[in-house]
């Protein structure tokens, strides 16, 4: 049996340390999509919490948005007063989560990033975001991803 990647063992070892509780699921394939996810998992599109993080001026935001939502960076910037939010450069995003891009969790980061959460994903009982690998992912609730995280809530769109 091949080992686990060390950014899914980085991000079980997070989750744990910090109390969750949802089931980690390595999926057969990597999932760098909200669609794919969700069809991977048959779960709606919404609920799956995309991990996207951004550049502000060369600070890290994450901003964890419902699969159903496009973030719209004017607002977000304006409401948490970073000034333009940018979409981050995989360099970026590997220095700021050590992940990659469609595996970005919102736990097990080098250092301490600024995260918000969107609202709009209060609405399922049950959500998914990435853990720590295009193909991993983990299942979670809203208010446990929220004490998790020590997100921000935000209306994204």
């Amino acid at each position: 049996m091949p080992s686990e990647h060390p950014s899914i063992t980085r991000f079980r070892d997070e989750h744990a340390r910090r109390g969750g509780t949802g089931e980690v699921v390595i999926l057969p394939d990597a999932v760098h999509t909200a669609a794919l996810a969700a069809e991977a998992l048959g779960c709606e599109v919404g609920a799956i919490a995309n991990s996207l993080l951004f550049d502000a001026a060369g600070s890290p935001v994450l901003i964890l948005t419902s699969g159903a939502h496009r973030v719209d960076t004017d607002k977000v910037a304006s409401e948490v007063g970073t000034g333009p939010l940018k979409r981050a450069k995989p360099e970026f995003v590997r220095q700021h989560t050590g992940q990659v891009i469609g595996g970005v969790s919102p736990l097990a980061h080098p250092a301490p990033v600024p995260t918000y959460l969107d609202s709009w994903l209060r609405r399922y009982d049950v959500v998914w975001a990435a853990a720590g690998h295009p193909a991993a992912v983990f299942s979670t609730t809203y208010d446990e991803l929220l004490a998790l995280t020590g997100a921000t809530e935000i209306e994204v769109a």
